[in-house]
């Protein structure tokens, strides 16, 4: 059949099972939308406010269904503007396809009217890009950007179409067949003797630990994961993008690690003899200083990514290997008769674990007067049972919610781990209502971060997204100011914003429900108000303006140098 290439744009899509887009539409990319608009009833499109939006609201709904999120932009500012949420996708490893329209293939490289050098402007903040030239490599590249997004280890990937390029016709045959790249085959299943090698590590360890990342998450490993712990009986810590990998309320969960995590996780790394890296990456964040990270333990590292191990610490073992498969195969042995006899009594381990535990490294002081921000996450996981799906911003708000809601569930926790994006929150959670429309989605930002991405309130309310937004308003930067209390002696530096908009009337102008909290006594009550209500909510609550995130490991400090309350 033949086909111009904006028909071609969207058969392709709707082959691959793409049912939701996000988008801005602009001058290179209206034959696309034309088309988008005769196939309504096939791809429904959602109409964000900004292109920053529409990339991080495709990423919403690739990390809550596992999908493959797709954005579409135009050239030039369009494309530039897609840029952070490209960016943010990339550092998370989350399965993206943003097409991009470019100006027409002649007028490349003359600096011609919204034209920018889009392969190259995000060629460092995807996992691929591609310029189309010829229509007839049009439906190709489109499949291999989604196969390439989705596999291995995944993430966003760009296609550029020329204009020309949407207009032009030849025919089109669908192939249903996976794709097949010859420089591109990812490794599944992990080399059997490195398996075996591990299965013997286990079985040494005394003082064994688990240390989780996004992976299990991204590979749907959870269940294989639970089964691996219910054999071994480890300590299981989580980084911020593993939480929900793992249940938070099993006991042998030890919380989360690294700069912010828990006195008993951090303890446990710094003093284990085994550290089993699942589907994680050893960032500075959850290391701190690299010499003393883990100092007596032999490290196995899982990972799909064959760079990135050993790439930030040396490891003893590594299983290159998709996390689900290389988890299955480990159960395997973990689980044949006979192996639990030869694992290491672990008792005494446990002990020193729960002796760290009776610092309870998280509590804090909720007095009648002034709102804890602790308190109001407490307060939401009790009103929402703990099921939420839960999107963040980035700052003091971002750990409080890591730290006190207790993630029982995979795919039900949404933030930018890897860039630190403030503004993703919003679009991200609004992209999770798309795909889950029966779910309570809720936004925990702050007044800051809000400010980032308010305009997609309107995108909330044209499409009629319950979207329920948490603000914790105090004032401040929170993050840049701990930093500034704990290391530049107070010295608050542009970081005071009391200065912010009446977020009532806010939501009122935008047709949403605004609500605000002061009291300590009503912050349940606002809560159950606001959840409950059909539509959108924005709830301000007045919190401690000086509350700090605890523990923290400074800058350039191990993990066993904690500043605790």
């Amino acid at each position: 059949m033949k086909m111009t290439g904006a028909q071609i744009v969207i058969q392709t899509l709707v082959d691959l099972g793409v049912d939701t887009l996000f988008g801005y539409p602009g001058g290179t990319v209206l034959y696309i939308y034309d088309e988008l608009y005769k196939n309504k009833h096939r791809i429904h499109h959602y109409l964000t406010r900004h292109e920053q939006g529409a990339v991080h609201a495709a990423d919403g709904y690739a990390r809550v269904t596992g999908r493959v999120g797709v954005a579409i932009v135009t050239s030039g500012p369009g494309a530039t503007n897609a840029v952070t949420g490209l960016a943010t996708a990339h550092m998370d490893s989350i399965p993206l396809l943003c097409i991009s329209g470019q100006v027409p293939a002649p007028l490349i490289g003359n600096d011609a009217f919204q034209e920018a050098d889009t392969v190259g402007i995000t060629r460092s903040c995807t996992k691929h890009n591609f310029l189309v030239r010829d229509v007839n490599d049009l439906a190709r590249v489109l499949r291999e950007a989604h196969f390439i997004a989705r596999s291995g280890r995944p993430g966003p990937v760009l296609v550029d179409i020329p204009k020309d390029i949407t207009v032009a016709e030849t025919e089109y045959v669908y192939s249903g067949a996976e794709p097949k790249i010859r420089s591109y085959k990812p490794t599944l299943s992990g080399h059997v003797g490195q398996i075996r090698r591990g299965a013997r590590m286990f079985q040494q360890a005394k003082r064994p630990v688990l240390y989780v990342g996004g992976g299990a998450v991204l590979s749907n490993a959870s269940e294989e994961l639970f089964k691996l712990v219910e054999g071994l009986n480890f300590p299981l810590t989580n980084t911020l993008m593993g939480l929900g990998s793992f249940p938070a309320a099993d006991g042998r969960f030890i919380g989360m690690l690294g700069m912010h995590g828990t006195y008993e996780a951090n303890m446990a790394v710094s003093n284990c003899d085994l550290l089993v890296a699942i589907g994680s990456r050893f960032d500075d964040r959850v290391t701190g200083k690299l010499s003393v990270f883990a100092p007596h333990a032999a490290i196995m590292h899982i990972d799909v990514d064959p760079t990135s191990i050993s790439k930030n610490v040396k490891v003893d073992l590594p299983i290159v290997g998709d996390v689900k498969h290389v988890l299955a195969q480990l159960n395997d042995l973990v689980h044949a008769p006979g192996f639990k006899s030869g694992l290491q009594d672990v008792g005494p381990w446990w002990e020193q674990i729960n002796e760290w535990r009776k610092r309870e490294c998280l509590r804090f002081n909720q007095g009648s007067e002034v709102i804890e921000p602790q308190y109001v996450i407490q307060c939401l996981h009790q009103v929402t049972k703990g099921d939420a799906i839960v999107a963040t911003d980035v700052g003091q708000h971002q750990m409080w919610a890591a730290q006190f809601y207790g993630f029982e569930k995979p795919r039900r926790w949404l933030t930018s781990g890897g860039l630190g994006t403030m503004g993703y929150g919003l679009p991200a959670g609004m992209g999770a209502q798309v795909a889950k429309p029966d779910a309570q989605v809720v936004v925990i930002t702050g007044e800051g971060s809000i400010q980032m991405n308010v305009q997609e309130f309107a995108t909330c309310l044209q499409y009629k997204l319950p979207v329920k937004v948490i603000i914790l308003n105090n004032g401040y930067l929170g993050m840049v100011r701990q930093w500034q209390e704990f290391f530049y002696e107070r010295r608050y530096a542009e970081s005071d914003m009391h200065v912010t908009p009446d977020f009532v009337r806010l939501a009122e102008a935008y047709g949403a429900l605004g609500l605000v909290c002061d009291r300590v006594d009503q912050v349940i009550p606002t809560l159950e108000r606001g959840l409950s209500h059909p539509g959108t909510v924005i709830m301000d609550f007045r919190v401690n303006r000086e509350a700090n995130v605890y523990p923290m490991v400074p800058a350039g400090a191990g993990l066993n140098e904690m500043i605790l309350i």
